[in-house]
């Protein structure tokens, strides 16, 4: 090869990227992208670039160890650390991409020799965790090289850093689905459903059954400000927190206030939530704390509702909250319907795309009632269908969330099919 500079086909060269990036996009994790990198640019690269061999190392504490070769690169033993004081090294974390060759009086001919090489491309990828070196035949343009692996290694950060991402959020999921409750509870003669519909993977919006006796049966709902991850990783701290001061027996209010105070103490400053939590017992008697949330609708049998608003502040601004508690009771016939602000707020939509208000809580109200004395699931999934309908199925604002509570009539009446006759046998 000679040592002029041969002009590149930059058409065919960009044709090539895509390429490059379309197979790593099939890659299935950080580690086989970077090894189907190295494979790739040696594979698709050499003609127009010269590179026609490569090595892969891996940061170690203080120092770059070798992980592999690739092409033609000469075969050197896996585990040379290259300390990452080396002034090479040095320039690539500052500038991402690197090309030397031996003249350069930072380079270390010694260990340049050892790798056998005479000139050399480099790229940092995964935030400093690897270093992709590649050989470099004389005769093509440094300037080339360094614009084509700047677009790859632009390229395979953007995936890394989607892979972890895709990671942390399916870590979240399985949270999120570890807390949401499988099953709805058995408990008396109530009947209790909920449903909870994230506007994105996952969402901020929770709630939950917590039995605590044989005759009482915790029930919450919250809604954390905000969505997705974020939102998701403080509904994991409010189900932590609600269960570990309910299982050391505090009181209900003092419950919430320590909950007021965890929340406020928080990393996640500029967050706060709304809750309402009550205690269910068997006899019907419903005691609670709303602190800030839309307050659930206690439907009785003859059609009386009441707003369950007693209770405080939401959760977080202020420190040293404080709240009062309020109660209902359940007779047969009655409904407790708890919901987060994604539903009344959905947007209405005509045929024609045009808003048409906030669903709000008179229709949910009026759904409600249509569906009293069905079954808890029948009376949510009534509403969720009501809202879909208002929004003409547009994708949601916010997080939704209905749960139900109801009381259903008993038939107790027996029918003796033989009377007891009058007499004596």
């Amino acid at each position: 090869m000679t040592s002029e500079a041969r002009p590149v086909n930059y058409r065919g060269l960009m044709k090539k990227v895509e390429q490059a990036v379309a197979a790593m996009d099939r890659a299935e994790d950080v580690g086989s992208t970077i090894h189907s990198l190295l494979e790739i640019i040696i594979d698709k690269f050499q003609d127009e670039l010269g590179i026609y061999g490569g090595r892969l190392y891996q940061r170690r504490g203080a120092y770059y160890v070798l992980q592999a070769t690739f092409g033609d690169a000469k075969e050197v033993p896996q585990g040379l650390k290259v300390p990452i004081s080396y002034r090479p090294i040095q320039l690539l974390l500052e500038q991402g991409t690197l090309y030397m060759d031996t003249e350069d009086p930072d380079i270390d001919r010694n260990l340049e020799n050892l790798l056998g090489v005479q000139r050399f491309a480099a790229i940092e990828v995964g935030s400093e965790e690897y270093i992709l070196a590649f050989n470099v035949a004389p005769g093509n343009d440094r300037d080339d090289i360094l614009f084509s692996l700047g677009i790859l290694r632009h390229s395979v950060n953007q995936k890394i850093r989607r892979d972890k991402m895709e990671g942390i959020f399916e870590q979240a999921r399985k949270i999120q689905a570890s807390i949401l409750p499988r099953r709805r509870p058995e408990y008396g003669d109530f009947d209790i459903y909920g449903r909870s519909e994230p506007m994105e993977e996952v969402g901020g919006d929770f709630f939950d059954y917590i039995p605590l006796t044989k005759k009482i049966l915790g029930l919450a709902i919250a809604d954390v400000s905000g969505h997705g991850l974020p939102a998701a990783l403080q509904v994991r701290d409010i189900y932590m927190g609600l269960r570990m001061g309910l299982a050391r027996d505090f009181k209900i209010v003092r419950t919430v206030e320590r909950m007021n105070a965890i929340i406020h103490q928080s990393t996640l400053t500029s967050r706060f939530v709304s809750m309402f939590y009550g205690e269910l017992e068997l006899n019907g008697v419903f005691i609670y704390v709303n602190a800030g949330h839309p307050p659930p609708i206690h439907i009785a049998a003859d059609g009386t509702v009441r707003y369950l608003e007693e209770g405080g502040p939401v959760l977080g601004p202020l420190p040293d909250a404080t709240y009062e508690r309020g109660f209902v009771t359940m007779k047969a016939g009655d409904m407790l319907v708890f919901y987060t602000d994604g539903i009344c707020e959905t947007q209405g939509r005509d045929e024609h795309g045009r808003l048409l208000g906030e669903y709000g809580v008179e229709r949910m109200l009026e759904v409600a009632r249509e569906h009293q004395g069905e079954t808890a699931r029948e009376v949510v999934d009534a509403i969720f269908a009501s809202v879909e309908a208002f929004s003409r199925n547009a994708p949601a604002d916010d997080d939704r969330t209905i749960m139900v509570v109801s009381h259903p009539v008993i038939d107790t009446s027996v029918t003796q099919a033989f009377p007891r006759p009058s007499g004596v046998l």
